[in-house]
């Protein structure tokens, strides 16, 4: 398989994100493949549809198509037979099942899942609250949150929050450093509390090469908040950050909140631990009677 080229062709009615996903969670599963995606979104029309069969025509390789639109599809069907490609409706599967549990059928309509609904302004509104309230700002709006995450400088919190507010969570993130305790209100914190850490090696890695891009100047990782600058050896030093990292672990365990490692984990994989926990925190919460938000 080592060096192989497969064109793989993404065609959707909509972004494509959908046809994205699956085609990395699949393509990352064949060591040494060498797949090149193309993206096709936004295809709603025949002469959208024509520039697509050039491409495919040009470099040939299998499709991955959610089309909606009937003609539009038995169009790239024959496209695609006449040329000699495979195609794959990846929807058609799960609208079968959903359709057989329903007992009633989809009605497809290109770009529904993005129509400008509640769920949409909600994700807006946490975007929005991400911002304010990243690395420690805005203490007194963390009441409105739904989630806060801590950890010591570079430890991914302000990613994972953008991530989460995608998902129309409201997350904030408060810096765990040494010498300063957490916010008062974190003594009895209205909603999760989770930690944020990765190991010693890679974390002063990652150091470095944030001082590096700063260029040696200007505040690093924790902000106003964190107090760090690059002139401060301890925020590279390895026994200082091993006893930062000690320190925070502490504060974690000392008020029971569940902690993550992020080492070895994507963003979504973080982000997809920390609703798992938030999840655990409300049914812990239901179950004891306790007024939830």
């Amino acid at each position: 398989m080592d060096g192989k080229r497969l064109n793989l062709h993404l065609v959707s009615d909509a972004t494509g994100d959908t046809l994205g996903a699956v085609a990395r969670a699949a393509s990352v599963q064949f060591e040494g493949a060498d797949i090149h995606l193309h993206r096709w979104s936004l295809i709603r029309s025949r002469l959208q549809l024509h520039r697509v069969l050039e491409g495919i025509e040009a470099e040939r390789g299998p499709v991955l198509c959610s089309l909606l639109d009937q003609a539009l599809r038995h169009e790239l069907d024959e496209a695609c037979q006449r040329l000699g490609v495979r195609i794959q409706h990846v929807l058609d599967p799960v609208f079968e099942l959903l359709a057989d549990e329903l007992g009633a059928p989809a009605r497809p309509t290109p770009g529904r899942q993005y129509v400008l609904d509640a769920d949409y302004f909600r994700r807006i509104d946490a975007m929005h609250f991400v911002l304010s309230h990243d690395d420690g700002q805005a203490l007194r709006g963390l009441a409105e949150a739904d989630v806060i995450l801590v950890g010591v400088s570079r430890s991914s919190k302000t990613p994972t929050s953008f991530y989460l507010a995608n998902r129309g969570i409201k997350a904030a993130n408060v810096p765990l450093v040494p010498g300063i305790d957490p916010p008062a209100m974190l003594d009895d914190p209205p909603c999760p509390v989770v930690g944020l850490f990765i190991d010693l090696e890679p974390l002063i890695e990652i150091r470095r090469h944030r001082l590096t891009l700063l260029g040696q100047g200007g505040s690093v990782g924790g902000g106003a908040a964190g107090g760090f600058r690059p002139d401060r050896g301890d925020y590279v030093d390895e026994e200082a950050v091993k006893a930062e990292l000690l320190g925070a672990r502490r504060i974690c365990a000392a008020r029971g909140w569940p902690t993550v490692n992020v080492t070895r984990r994507s963003i979504e994989e973080t982000a997809a631990a920390v609703l798992k926990l938030m999840d655990a925190w409300h049914e812990r919460r239901r179950r004891s009677g306790a007024p939830d938000r």
